[in-house]
């Protein structure tokens, strides 16, 4: 009622389109207005049928009623409409805008990747390095609103991307990631888990988790992998650790005439193991492409940001609007229902 205007008069409050936006808090009043005119013309119907009439004889001659005669249902319809309008007010009409607000606390996380020579063996399609880059990027596309970072390592450890949000540029970085790209050999997990942690350390996230990919046990580096575990565990980040490959004779390369070379292969998955222990992750033992993707899903199941959620529900009545008009009607019949317009009515 606060912002009267003339508009409140217009037939607009009246059309299906607007009545059909309206949510009401008592619909099934709804139901009853049709019923309102229906009852009046019943009335008058049963009214007509009984009345008494005078045996009294008139001239024959052809009697027209006056059409001011129609007049006397005016204020029956003015008291039908504030009924009915009456109904529509006490149904409730409102109209709700409902605003959602999400946001998330989003995850750190670091995907440490071992790219020493021996991620090149085959047993991976087409090789273990080029597999573990596609499941990367395919966990990179899961996340949402989570800061990734990348480390990549042989006989040393690179901080090859810092956290960010920008998935484009982190996969692109992934696509070109080569063997090259450390000279040193040898696998550095210990000091790749000390870059790792060295670049979340001082991260205010409340979940910051490092996936570590290797296929060999540490050979390389200053930190211990049990130290830089010890130390992750010190600063909150979980560490999750995949050790890729299978055991036995595995493709490596080709021969002089273009066959395939096999090599004997056999991982220690003892430092992994206890990486994970004591990181309070998990270690996963990943032998094909398939099992490498499901281990990526199950971890990025594990590890997700919760969406907190705040709705703002406005809701306004427009109740009054047909009240107004109801009260109108019913002034217009108290004024009219005594006047000569009911003159006859009931003859």
């Amino acid at each position: 009622m606060d912002n009267f205007t003339w508009e409140w008069f217009s037939i607009k409050w009246f059309d299906w389109g607007t009545l059909s936006n309206f949510e009401w808090q008592a619909p099934q009043l709804l139901w009853l207005v049709p019923l309102v005119p229906l009852i009046f013309l019943l009335r008058w119907l049963l009214h007509f049928k009984f009345r008494q009439k005078l045996d009294i004889a008139l001239p024959e001659q052809k009697v027209q009623s006056s059409k001011m005669a129609l007049l006397r249902f005016i204020p029956v319809v003015f008291l039908s409409l504030a009924i009915m309008l009456l109904l529509v007010a006490l149904a409730r009409p409102q109209e709700t805008n409902e605003q959602v607000e999400q946001w998330t606390e989003g995850i750190d996380i670091m995907l440490v990747l071992d790219i020493s020579h021996s991620m090149q063996i085959e047993d991976f399609t087409p090789n273990r390095l080029d597999a573990a880059k596609k499941v990367a990027k395919n966990f990179i596309d899961g996340r949402f609103q989570d800061r990734i970072g990348l480390v990549i390592f042989a006989g040393e450890a690179i901080s090859y991307a810092p956290l960010t949000t920008d998935y484009t540029l982190l996969k692109k970085l992934i696509d070109d990631i080569s063997f090259d790209m450390v000279e040193k050999p040898g696998t550095a997990i210990g000091s790749a888990l000390g870059v790792a942690l060295n670049r979340m350390r001082e991260s205010d996230s409340k979940s910051k988790v490092v996936v570590l990919l290797s296929d060999g046990e540490n050979t390389a580096g200053s930190i211990a992998p049990k130290t830089a575990a010890e130390l992750c565990f010190a600063y909150g980040v979980k560490v999750y650790s995949i050790g890729v490959g299978k055991d036995g004779p595995v493709p490596y390369g080709t021969d002089m005439y273009g066959r395939p070379r096999y090599i004997e292969e056999s991982l220690d998955e003892t430092a992994l193991r206890e990486i994970a222990k004591i990181g309070q992750g998990k270690f996963f033992r990943a032998t094909n492409n398939q099992a490498l993707s499901q281990i990526f899903e199950v971890i990025d199941q594990y590890e997700k940001a919760e969406i907190k959620e705040t709705r703002y529900k406005d809701t306004q009545d427009f109740y009054y609007i047909y009240l107004l008009h109801g009260l109108i009607f019913f002034l217009l019949w108290l004024v009219t229902k005594g006047t000569f317009l009911t003159n006859g009515l009931e003859d």
